[in-house]
């Protein structure tokens, strides 16, 4: 069941409300104080029906600007460490936990994230992926409902329900970490191999 009310879809089943109409439900979004602060909203980017869906934290200053996810520095790492996975930036779906940048790119706060939330939902009952790839703590305690940090929990799958989970560091953090940087190529690369071994069609 829908958490949040879309019109003509009062009881929806995955995959069924289309993204853009997602999209026409979250509108000029004031339900949290990053309302009024930034410059644009992040929807979200891709493949509507990807069968892999990465979830990041929050939009920084160039996706704030531009009004997509992960086009500044982070983003050229993330295309890069698609590679290794065997996938391109038009075969996947991107989101975010938030869809406003945090004042000064601090963390997100618990209301904003109880406001925001439920459209992460909604674009990944829409998409519907085999894979959700999450990129940073946030985006995994979201996910997997845990209060682990990221470095215990990367370096393998997790399911839940029908989802194939794999945490992974942010690719902002690898930036700056040789080590993480490291990580990251082995884990997209455990990403490409998941996908090589359940072709499309299979299910998780």
């Amino acid at each position: 069941m829908s958490v949040i009310e879309i019109p003509g879809h009062p009881h929806p089943k995955p995959g069924e409300v289309p993204l853009e109409a997602v999209r026409a439900c979250l509108g000029d979004c004031h339900r949290c104080p990053l309302g009024g602060t930034r410059t644009n909203l992040v929807f979200g980017v891709g493949d509507p029906h990807a069968r892999v869906m990465f979830v990041g934290e929050a939009p920084g200053r160039n996706e704030d600007l531009q009004g997509e996810p992960f086009v500044g520095a982070a983003g050229k790492n993330l295309d890069a460490l698609l590679a290794f996975a065997g996938l391109g930036r038009e075969e996947i779906y991107i989101a975010n936990v938030l869809k406003c940048r945090p004042p000064g790119n601090r963390d997100p706060q618990p209301g904003e994230i109880c406001a925001c939330s439920p459209f992460l939902r909604e674009q990944i009952r829409s998409v519907w992926p085999d894979v959700l790839v999450c990129l940073g703590n946030f985006a995994m305690r979201f996910v997997l409902h845990t209060d682990r940090g990221i470095t215990s929990m990367r370096g393998r799958f997790y399911q839940t329900g029908h989802f194939a989970v794999l945490p992974v560091f942010h690719p902002a953090a690898a930036l700056y970490s040789r080590d993480k940087q490291g990580d990251l190529e082995a884990d997209f690369r455990l990403l490409g191999s998941w996908l090589a071994e359940h072709p499309a069609g299979e299910g998780a």
